[in-house]
């Protein structure tokens, strides 16, 4: 008998339609050995026919696992959200995993608190939380109980395994390079307060001048967005001395350029530009931008392997911090001073 067409069919559906126990279409859905090729095939085809689809939950019941891998994630309308996210994603299902996604808003305790007790209901293997801001790796603390967790670019995370890009080590190149081609120092502007991957890159920046002997300006304040680095633009072409700025994402890197043009300064002629991200469009911005390039897939693999490393050894886990290094992209927009 055939389910109705009012409820979605069962795993007693594809018993009675394959002829066989409800234990034998268990065995199968789980690969077990111990099933006869032939019953496989017969079981197989009931599935087809009806359009079973397993309840991934009830199989986590039996199998502890649901082969499903939850991500929390922030503002992923930005380039380097999105791209971390898409990086994770790829390297889950490249692992033989699903990926349930739950992109957040608010940044605070409650909210990243709902959305992973929302992934632990659905039964995950394990979660990755994309953390860049302070605010969301502080919300880390209070974790559920027993679910692996692994954070991308969350600091100091607790007790929490963290994989990062080195931004540090980003701003210092892109700085140690400007200042190469004899530029007496380089101006800042910072993406929004909140966030690691800006603090990082005024530290790297910062480093680099002091290791130069050279004092650092004031930093101008940005918030990622094109209009923020057009605003600040406007701000340096209108100062004196200035010859070289690194702007800490290439859409603020955008505005800036745009609020060049406008004033007439010469981009590397009178001041050389540089950004962080290596967006696609970079390359063709005018004039190509230099930039430090983030290898997001490799972020993606590695807190792949580090969460799965986590599920499997459960009792045995230590913490572990994993940075993948940036590389500088070298373009038109820098020259020497």
């Amino acid at each position: 008998m055939a389910p109705s067409k009012e409820r979605l069919p069962v795993m007693a559906d594809v018993a009675r339609l394959a002829g066989v126990s409800h234990q034998t279409v268990s065995r199968v859905l789980n690969d077990h050995p111990n099933v006869r090729a032939e019953t496989r095939t017969r079981v197989m085809d009931a599935i087809d026919r009806l359009g079973y689809r397993r309840n991934l939950v009830a199989r986590a019941l039996v199998t502890r696992h649901s082969r499903t891998l939850g991500v929390v994630s922030f503002d992923t309308t930005l380039y380097g959200p999105a791209s971390t996210v898409y990086g994770i994603e790829q390297a889950a299902r490249a692992a033989g995993y699903f990926v349930s996604i739950v992109s957040l808003k608010s940044i605070d305790r409650a909210g990243v608190r709902d959305a992973l007790d929302y992934l632990a209901e659905q039964a995950v293997d394990g979660i990755v939380v994309v953390a860049p801001q302070r605010s969301a790796a502080r919300a880390l603390a209070d974790l559920p109980a027993g679910i692996p967790v692994v954070a991308v670019e969350g600091g100091e995370a607790g007790d929490v395994s963290t994989v990062s890009v080195d931004q540090v080590e980003g701003a210092r190149l892109v700085t140690e390079h400007l200042l190469g081609l004899g530029h007496e120092t380089v101006w800042h502007v910072s993406g929004p307060s909140d966030w690691l991957e800006a603090e990082g890159r005024i530290q790297g920046w910062r480093a680099a001048l002091s290791d130069a002997g050279r004092e650092a300006p004031e930093v101008l304040p940005g918030d990622w967005s094109p209009r923020s680095g057009y605003e600040a633009g406007r701000r340096l072409a209108g100062m004196e001395g200035v010859t070289a700025v690194f702007v800490a994402n290439d859409q603020m890197a955008l505005g800036v350029l745009r609020a060049f043009a406008e004033e007439g300064v010469r981009v590397p002629g009178r001041i050389s530009v540089a950004g962080f991200d290596d967006i696609p469009e970079s390359e063709f911005f005018s004039p190509p931008l230099t930039t430090v390039r983030q290898d997001f897939a490799a972020v993606g693999r590695r807190s792949i392997e580090v969460l799965l490393r986590r599920i499997e050894t459960r009792e045995q886990w230590v913490r572990e911090a994993f940075v993948v290094p940036p590389e500088l992209v070298i373009r038109a927009s820098t020259s020497p001073a």
